[in-house]
């Protein structure tokens, strides 16, 4: 059995009773694990798997995939400023899809675990700006290696583009509705 802080970043059906969840932790990378009897009404993961929720994770690791079973969830913040208003939620969603194409399975990128918990707390308490979306591609891609020294000129967005193939659909709807107001970055 492991422990480690993880921040939820999907949920899919896998049975009637069962879920996948998709977690990112800072010492493991992206995990996925099984949440066996989580959609049942009494199970013990009731109300504790939902988008975004930075939680402290038990599982039990597989030796023959790279789904793992999940034995316990304890939330440490359900960040509920992000269901408060629908543009939080749409720009939380958009990291999250960008960490999501951009780190591989199990492999620990601890200052990208920093940097997705910064932006998530940010939102949770900030109306999602311009500059904090930027900035979030701009050190992501810093992050991950594709722009900094060797190319500091690189727009953050087309070296996503280069390393995952494509950014999230939603970042031009994102953007056009986003004011261009200088609060705090993420």
């Amino acid at each position: 059995m492991e422990t480690t802080p993880a921040i939820l970043l999907r949920r899919i059906k896998l049975t009637e009773s069962s879920l996948i969840v998709t977690w990112f932790t800072e010492a493991h990378g992206k995990l996925k694990t099984v949440a066996k009897g989580a959609r049942r009404p009494r199970s013990p993961f009731a109300g504790r798997l939902d988008l975004f929720y930075l939680a402290e994770i038990t599982y039990s690791r597989s030796r023959q995939s790279e789904l793992h079973g999940l034995r316990e969830v304890a939330v440490r913040d359900s960040r509920e400023g992000l269901r408060l208003q629908y543009e939080r939620t749409r720009m939380a969603a958009y990291f999250v899809e960008l960490v999501e194409m951009t780190t591989e399975f199990e492999q620990p990128v601890p200052e990208v675990y920093d940097l997705l918990r910064r932006a998530l707390d940010f939102l949770d308490k900030n109306d999602p700006t311009r500059r904090a979306m930027l900035h979030f591609e701009s050190e992501l891609s810093r992050l991950l290696g594709v722009t900094g020294l060797h190319n500091p000129e690189a727009d953050p967005a087309q070296s996503i583009i280069r390393l995952a193939g494509q950014l999230p659909r939603d970042r031009a709807g994102i953007l056009k509705g986003l004011p261009h107001a200088t609060a705090p970055a993420a």
